[in-house]
């Protein structure tokens, strides 16, 4: 892989990474929120794809495969089958809304590129400048854990979080070994099938997914 189809490889995959994170900002429609989420995780498994090609390891390339597989295809798939379990199509009412929040995500980026500034002069790489990128995709997800009000939004959230975290991690180190995605894999997947189970339970029991409302109950 040439120099410069790398860095646009590697551009093309990380802007997709947090264009699917301020989209998810944009939309209230859970389904269309399922599908950015499964876009994202292509677009993670491509990052990783392109820094395995690159530095011609072919264990990199596995754990592509592995993170395209789980985050592109099972746990949408798991957020859809919630989704539909839950009986809630649309995010309501959000606490921040879409407007800000796409002025807030705007603030975010700018906050991620300072904070990540001293990590990028450390040693300068492709990989390393695009660090920026996966910080930004954690503060969204931290964003819209705090304002979205469907416990499916949150659960969303709480991937992108770790999506960027994932990200964070192959672009600034050699990579992460096979083991050790696959043990964080099983943790998220694990994470995704307990909230599926709760949400189930919640709209049996109440009747909806809205936490908002779930607080308001008393003994």
């Amino acid at each position: 892989m040439t120099g410069t189809f790398y860095v646009q490889s590697l551009d093309l995959a990380c802007g997709a990474l947090v264009l699917a994170a301020v989209l998810v900002l944009w939309r209230r429609d859970l389904r269309a929120i399922v599908r950015l989420f499964a876009a994202q995780g292509v677009a993670l498994a491509a990052l990783v794809a392109v820094l395995g090609v690159h530095a011609h390891d072919a264990g990199l390339v596995a754990v592509a495969a592995g993170v395209g597989v789980l985050r592109g295809l099972l746990l949408p798939l798991l957020l859809r089958r919630a989704m539909r379990a839950g009986g809630a199509g649309r995010e309501t009412e959000p606490l921040v809304n879409v407007a800000a929040s796409l002025v807030v995500a705007a603030l975010l980026a700018l906050l991620a590129y300072a904070v990540t500034r001293p990590v990028v002069a450390l040693e300068p790489s492709p990989a390393t400048h695009a660090a920026p990128v996966a910080v930004t995709v954690v503060l969204i997800g931290f964003f819209v854990l705090v304002t979205r009000r469907r416990a499916l939004a949150q659960v969303v959230g709480f991937l992108l979080v770790d999506n960027g975290i994932t990200a964070l991690a192959f672009l600034t180190t050699s990579g992460v070994p096979l083991a050790v995605e696959l043990g964080v894999s099983l943790d998220v997947l694990l994470a995704v099938l307990v909230l599926r189970v709760l949400t189930t339970r919640m709209h049996t029991a109440f009747g909806g997914t809205d936490l908002d409302d779930l607080r308001e109950l008393r003994d």
